[in-house]
């Protein structure tokens, strides 16, 4: 049998059909499609190839099969902005350990030129796992006529679109009512931004759902919505932007005596610039977040907030796009269970 040959030299499978006796249709069916060729045949194949040091490419085996056996993560925001949210990240673990465990590559997708429509249109995966998407958007357009297969996390439910979601509005509902009830009114709501182009009273996403929700809570203790001492300050969900709306509260007449975030991440951006500018929480301001990541305990008080779990989101996402892909779907919508987790950021007003 010939010797390997040395590593700086490409086997091709025209070698291995010289040195193997049979040909080059047989051995690119020993890798490509075994069933091709007998399990003799293919097995005396596989040696030679081991023993001349082959190295298949992974990219002509692609190609060939019109198959990537890749899983793209598209990103809403510049990776810069979106991994220094400790909840994407769980979401990516959840993917991407259930990728692993079924032999899938993933490929993060952030937007090309600030366009997820571009980093859509020239991504090389068998399928997508978006979060946010809504069916009037146009990357959803360009997706169906791509025909790939996608989930999304935290996006709208509807019939063309698989998702993975919480009960947004009864998490706020039940995170804002325990606000209420330790005695706040003066209230800052830390939102996320709204969609470019979006209209307040067609709006249907996430923070429309949780603005719903706080509204639910002020009518059950007897409050007006529109009526109410309650500000509403849109941010960047990062730490950045927590901090920046935080110098944006203390600027509130009267004071607000409550913060409440649409993400932990903003929260904690608000936690550093009020212990920075020695303002007492829980005495002087209550705090609370919404997602309950790590690092929402570490802090000193540690963060009240809703607990939602990123690390399952992502894995039923990657196991209901699976699902998909293997057409053995049962159930197309998926929703997981929130909880209200008090720590000591929150206490009544002027406690």
């Amino acid at each position: 049998m010939a010797s390997r040959k040395k590593n700086t030299e490409r086997i091709t499978i025209n070698d291995i059909a010289r040195i193997s006796g049979y040909s080059k249709t047989a051995v690119s069916f020993a890798f490509n499609n075994p069933a091709r060729i007998s399990a003799k045949t293919r097995k005396h194949i596989l040696e030679v190839a081991e023993k001349m040091g082959y190295i298949p490419d992974p990219m002509a085996r692609n190609l060939s099969l019109r198959r990537h056996h890749t899983i793209g993560f598209l990103l809403p925001q510049v990776i810069t902005v979106a991994f220094q949210n400790p909840y994407l990240s769980q979401i990516f673990q959840g993917i991407g350990e259930t990728c692993q465990k079924r032999g899938y590559t993933v490929m993060v997708i952030p937007p090309v030129r600030q366009s997820i429509e571009e980093g859509v249109k020239g991504a090389a995966v068998d399928a997508l796992i978006t979060l946010g998407l809504k069916p009037e958007m146009e990357v959803v357009e360009i997706i169906q006529r791509r025909r790939i297969p996608f989930v999304t996390i935290d996006g709208i439910p509807s019939e063309e679109i698989p998702s993975i979601n919480i009960d947004d509005r009864r998490a706020a509902e039940k995170l804002m009512a325990y606000i209420l009830q330790l005695g706040h009114r003066q209230i800052a709501i830390l939102s996320l931004l709204k969609d470019q182009g979006e209209r307040e009273e067609e709006a249907t996403g996430v923070r429309a759902q949780r603005l719903k929700g706080y509204e639910d809570a002020l009518k059950s203790f007897g409050l007006d919505p529109e009526n109410s001492p309650i500000t509403e300050i849109e941010c960047e969900c990062s730490l950045h932007g927590g901090w920046d709306a935080a110098r944006r509260v203390l600027e509130i007449k009267p004071r607000s005596t409550a913060v409440v975030a649409m993400s932990d991440i903003m929260a904690l951006g608000c936690h550093a610039f009020f212990r920075e500018h020695g303002i007492k929480i829980p005495h002087e301001i209550s705090l609370a977040g919404f997602d309950n990541i790590p690092e929402s305990w570490l802090v000193s008080p540690p963060l009240t907030t809703i607990s939602q779990p990123g690390y399952e989101k992502g894995k039923k996402a990657m196991e209901l796009l699976l699902g998909i892909i293997e057409k053995k779907v049962e159930k197309r919508h998926i929703e997981l269970e929130t909880e209200l987790v008090i720590r000591g950021s929150c206490a009544p007003p002027g406690d």
